[in-house]
């Protein structure tokens, strides 16, 4: 089901050509790696966090950490990832899917740590898929809220 949100969703903005379907698993950023034959910090991880109880989503390189100084610098409290099995009551999808096709009214942000690379591999719904995008590619279909930097260097 949350394939097809998404893929719904980035057919909508024109990004269905995008996704990539795959044999292999894509559940964790190595084994998407792997499976994409890129290195690790191109997969675009997402992250859930709950901000005075409103859900956010947080895209992030790979192989990147949160930094809670960072964080809370940024969000004005100390990070909060919303727990496991309450991802998809919040967002719309299971934890770390995507970005696309979530509930409505749920920030996107973008972390600095994604700008290393030109291209990035979002999930697409679940744990057999990608999306091939740019950086502005994401920017624009992630309809993010804007850039944060809240990882380590």
């Amino acid at each position: 089901m949350s394939f097809e949100k998404a893929k719904k969703y980035l057919q909508e903005k024109g990004y269905e050509d995008h996704i990539i379907e795959l044999e292999d698993s894509s559940a964790t950023v190595q084994l998407a790696a792997e499976a994409l034959g890129v290195e690790p910090g191109m997969i675009a991880k997402t992250l859930s966090f709950l901000v005075s109880d409103t859900p956010i989503l947080i895209l992030a390189e790979g192989t990147a950490r949160v930094d809670n100084h960072k964080y809370k610098d940024t969000f004005h409290t100390k990070a909060k990832m919303i727990p496991f099995d309450d991802v998809e009551d919040f967002i719309g999808h299971a934890p770390g899917v995507c970005p696309f096709g979530i509930k409505e009214g749920i920030p996107v942000y973008l972390d600095e740590s994604l700008k290393k690379f030109d291209t990035v591999y979002p999930a697409a719904g679940n744990d057999h898929s990608a999306v091939r995008l740019t950086i502005a590619e994401l920017e624009a279909v992630a309809d993010a809220e804007k850039w944060v930097d809240v990882c380590k260097e």
